[in-house]
């Protein structure tokens, strides 16, 4: 009887074990489970204030959030742009005009930045005036300061674009002011003066919704101190391929059309908040972004 008894007592035990082991296993199983369910893919992208790049930023925002990332967005000046790609405050940024408006950023920083890939072609940039301007060429300026006021209306100080204007006030000897704004800012005054028409002059770029709202021209550059078309590059901190191959193939396959960004850009100058401007873009293209992201 005692056998017996002595017998069912280590079963118990041998049961008890088996039930505590698998309660263990079953522990550090959920704790795997949890751990990787509340792993976050993180993304943090720095641009410009610019119409495009507001676009272009606000876009790949939604389009990493669909492939799961949690995105922050950073607006800051060009210097502080290039600036903190280099010191790996950013991920990564669409807004990298090249090879000229931004080049003296590039010589400054480039070493320590990954150049990613082309996003957009054929970028313009200029002194712009509207068609019912009766001058066509920079040269003419200062025959015309007075219907100018004597001012060329800029954008943010920082801005590419500003200090090859100064360059361009140099190389053609303008007697003229060059007024920093902001892209807002100069696309306020420019509107007010079409609706007035009055004489404008403006630093102004391709694309931008306003060659879509407004007649205007460029004002022909025959020493060329705008140079040639620039493109738009995605730039990305050193060591995201390694860090995060999945994010830096995604921007790796970002690239759109003039179409594509101006249709985002007129949603934003007819008073359409940021996301939700983007927002109509990506809901109108998924064959698109789901290129990008690389579900095709």
């Amino acid at each position: 009887m005692k056998r017996k008894i002595k017998v069912l007592s280590v079963l118990i035990m041998l049961s008890m074990l088996v039930m505590v082991s698998g309660c263990a296993d079953q522990d550090t199983t959920g704790d795997a489970v949890t751990d990787e369910a509340t792993t976050t893919k993180e993304a943090t992208i720095g641009y410009v204030l610019w119409d495009g790049e507001i676009a272009s930023t606000n876009v790949m925002k939604l389009v990493l959030e669909e492939a799961g990332y949690d995105v922050e967005i950073i607006a800051v000046d060009a210097g502080a742009l290039y600036q903190g790609l280099a010191d790996s405050q950013f991920d990564f940024t669409t807004s990298a005009w090249l090879p000229l408006t931004q080049k003296n950023y590039w010589e400054r920083y480039g070493e320590d930045i990954d150049s990613v890939a082309v996003n957009l072609e054929d970028c313009l940039i200029g002194l712009v005036v509207p068609t019912y301007v009766t001058i066509d060429s920079i040269e003419e300026l200062n025959a015309n300061k007075d219907q100018f006021n004597g001012k060329i209306i800029g954008i943010d100080p920082g801005a590419g674009i500003m200090q090859t204007t100064e360059t361009a006030i140099n190389d053609y000897g303008l007697d003229y002011e060059l007024v920093a704004s902001s892209s807002a800012g100069m696309a306020s005054e420019l509107k007010s003066s079409v609706m007035d028409e009055e004489w404008i002059v403006v630093t102004l770029w391709s694309p931008h919704w306003a060659f879509n709202s407004f007649d205007l021209k460029y004002l022909n550059d025959p020493q060329g101190a705008y140079g040639e078309a620039d493109h738009v590059e995605t730039l990305a901190r050193a060591g995201l391929e390694e860090d995060d191959p999945e994010l830096y193939q995604i921007i790796s396959r970002f690239k759109w059309t003039h179409e594509d960004i101006q249709s985002v850009m007129a949603d934003l100058a007819d008073g359409m908040p940021e996301e939700d401007a983007a927002r109509k873009w990506v809901e109108n293209n998924p064959d698109k972004v789901s290129e990008w992201i690389g579900e095709n």
